[in-house]
């Protein structure tokens, strides 16, 4: 479980001194980074006005963290995108993860739009109908291809 004590796990804003945490909630899913590189990342992401970053912690443990951003494209114009969520392995089903999404489409609200989107690795069934099971419909499925660059 979350937390021995009766307090809520408190939801906020990310700050700069959530980059160790950030960072290990992110090798737990498999992301591998030093705390040196999240630190820079966590930087780039907090000066922006166009993303967030949330997290929900109890106590100095962090039980999980949510990154959304605006885009604009040519082909469909201003959007807001769920960019990572991650929640800890043993605050899983405590409703860590719909309070973080609820910030985000909080914040989406404030920008002034009404729909936010999210991807999700096929690899992942389990992200699968929590983002359903939260109102999120499948839109469509793709591949992503990558190039390392010389």
């Amino acid at each position: 479980m979350v937390s021995a004590s009766n307090s809520r796990p408190t939801l906020r804003p990310a700050c700069m001194a959530d980059a160790a945490e950030v960072t290990r909630l992110c090798v737990e899913l498999g992301y591998p980074a030093s705390v040196e590189d999240m630190t820079a990342r966590l930087g780039v992401v907090l000066s922006a006005g166009d993303r967030q970053v949330f997290v929900v912690e109890d106590g100095t443990k962090l039980l999980g963290w949510i990154g959304v951003e605006l885009r604009t494209s040519l082909e469909t114009g201003r959007k807001a995108e769920i960019v990572g969520l991650v929640v800890d392995a043993h605050a899983r089903r405590s409703g860590t993860g719909r309070r973080l999404v609820s910030a985000a489409e909080d914040w989406v609200r404030q920008h002034g739009l009404d729909a936010v989107m999210v991807r999700s690795n096929t690899v992942r069934l389990e992200s699968h109908p929590f983002y359903e099971g939260i109102g999120f419909t499948r839109r469509k499925s793709q591949h992503v291809y990558f190039k390392l660059l010389e």
